[in-house]
């Protein structure tokens, strides 16, 4: 008698038995909430056994009543001697292959050999577990899959790198001091270097590792991509072309992945009638004061260890203003890196990195990253403020209610590159249908065999210009969906506010905004993907 028990021991079951008059079947029922009898797997069982010519209908009959009473579902004959089964299935992605191992009734288990032909009529000639194989051959566990293969996954190589040899990524954070101040005079934020010293090296990619399936396909991978150094100004490669060095003594600055290296102009006193308006190519020192109506643009840094008043300063670098700024309306920052200033008050200041002071009063700013107000006053009042991450202060606004608008979470410098890159479309575009124009007509002259040397140079001049404009319009659109992409991602920014937000403050965190009505203590105010909320800090 052969019996098949359910999975649970609640569970209903059957069992088929060889008789003198025939063969019989027995099924019992579960019990409390276990599971009867399914048919199908008594119909499976007895083609398994290879029975013949059993009674469909008295099986099925049997299974439905499940009275537990034996009865006659097939005429007197000898048990078949079945021998085990074996099922080979592949992963889609042909990296695993499965074996399931069906019990023999009566016969024999399978041999190692017939396991591996098994295989190899499947397809699976790589990453075959010899041991697992070796284990399902002497102790088979039945009607479950076992992992019986696995192919190599390919290896992407790692891209290069550049190595540097100097600091280009120093700490900004001015020094903190116990009495809660901050020190602005040790920041310690240039990177001094000397002629000829290596500045940086390229190290070289990765070869990729080929992988191969189960079926022994081999899988391509990718090798990783070389590195490329960006010389700015005065650096030199070395003959490889692998390696970095400066080409005089001066500051390190590393921008938008470019290393550059500038010369220093230092101003031993103010800035004024005396000196006039500063234009140097590396970084700009001022021992005193920048007065009201003059100018310093800067290759490099700009540092000011006096106050600046009405006057512009623009850096392709960073700003660093020892003490501090009263633009009286008309004083202005401009910085292609980070401005560090003890407070800011009546100015317009544009930062492509962070911005950092004790105190902001009254100001336009437009800072790239990140805002943080820090020190014994950590103050932000009035004035239009938008940041592309992050406003840290202390206190935001005033009790009088000063209006303090404030937008973050996408990058002010993106919008206005966003507007100048569509503007200069406006003017390229037409230029091209103009040398377009201008080539057409000056074609049918050539052709007519009356093109003067003047007309042969303009004809020349046309072909460069529609060229040129096409190849600029070309990247002007590139970027400009690269841009658009960007603005459509969902706002991540954040407004921190360590002690309070006062009434009077608008704060927009992409598209939604909150117009503050009460005093908000300790708080940070997010986008929730609908409208700006108020959490802790």
């Amino acid at each position: 008698m052969d019996s098949i028990m359910g999975r649970n021991i609640n569970d209903g079951y059957f069992e088929v038995d060889y008789l003198e008059d025939g063969v019989y079947l027995v099924v019992r029922k579960p019990v409390g909430k276990g599971k009867m009898v399914d048919e199908s797997e008594v119909l499976d069982t007895i083609r398994k056994k290879q029975i013949k010519s059993f009674d469909a209908k008295v099986i099925s009959y049997v299974v439905k009543t499940a009275s537990g009473v034996a009865e006659k579902i097939a005429p007197p004959q000898t048990p078949e001697k079945i021998n085990a089964t074996v099922a080979i299935s592949v992963s889609e992605d042909k990296m695993r292959a499965f074996m399931t191992i069906y019990p023999p009734i009566g016969g024999k288990d399978l041999s190692i050999q017939e396991l591996i032909q098994a295989l190899k009529q499947s397809g699976v000639i790589f990453g075959v577990k010899k041991d697992v194989l070796q284990s399902m051959a002497e102790y088979p566990v039945y009607n479950e899959s076992v992992c019986i293969a696995e192919g190599i996954s390919a290896q992407n190589g790692k891209n290069g790198t550049i190595q540097f040899f100097v600091d280009v990524n120093k700490d900004r954070k001015p020094t903190i001091l116990e009495d809660g101040s901050v020190n602005y005079r040790e920041l310690d934020y240039i990177e001094n270097v000397s002629k000829d010293q290596k500045l940086c090296q390229l190290m070289p990619p990765e070869s990729g590792k080929p992988g191969k399936t189960v079926a022994g396909i081999d899988i391509q991978a990718l090798d990783g991509k070389p590195a490329t150094i960006k010389r700015g100004r005065n650096v030199y490669l070395s003959q490889d072309e692998t390696e970095l060095y400066s080409n005089l003594d001066g500051q390190i600055q590393y921008l938008d992945g470019k290393v550059s290296v500038f010369s220093s102009f230092e101003v031993p006193a103010d800035v004024d009638n005396s000196t006039g308006n500063i234009n140097f190519i590396g970084n700009v020192t001022v021992r005193g004061n920048v007065l009201s109506g003059f100018t310093i643009e800067a290759g490099g840094n700009v540092e000011v260890h006096g106050v600046v008043e009405g006057a512009v300063i623009k850096a392709e670098g960073d700003i660093i203003l020892r003490r501090g700024m009263n633009g009286v309306g008309k004083g202005t920052l401009i910085a292609g890196g980070d401005i560090v200033s003890k407070y800011i008050e009546n100015s317009i200041v544009i930062a492509r990195g962070s911005i950092k002071a004790e105190a902001v009063m009254h100001s336009d700013i437009k800072c790239g990253t990140i805002l943080e107000l820090g020190g014994k006053k950590g103050l932000l009042v009035g004035g239009n403020v938008k940041v592309g991450k992050e406003v840290s202060a202390k206190v935001i606004g005033s009790p009088m209610a000063t209006v303090t608008n404030l937008e973050v979470g996408v990058d002010p410098t993106l919008r206005d590159r966003y507007k100048q890159l569509r503007d200069e479309l406006k003017v390229m575009e037409p230029s091209v249908k103009k040398s377009m124009q201008a080539i057409e007509i000056l074609r049918k002259f050539e052709t007519a065999g009356v093109l003067t040397d003047d007309k042969k140079e303009l004809l020349a001049k046309s072909i460069r210009s529609k060229a040129f404009y096409e190849s600029k319009i070309a990247e002007h659109k590139v970027e400009i969906q690269q841009i658009e992409e960007k603005l459509k991602s969902v706002s991540e920014g954040k407004i921190r506010a360590a002690m309070t937000i006062f009434p009077g403050v608008k704060a927009s965190i992409g598209s939604a905004s909150l117009y503050v009505k009460e005093n908000l203590s300790r708080c940070t105010l997010y986008n929730d993907g609908a409208d700006v909320r108020v959490g802790a800090l």
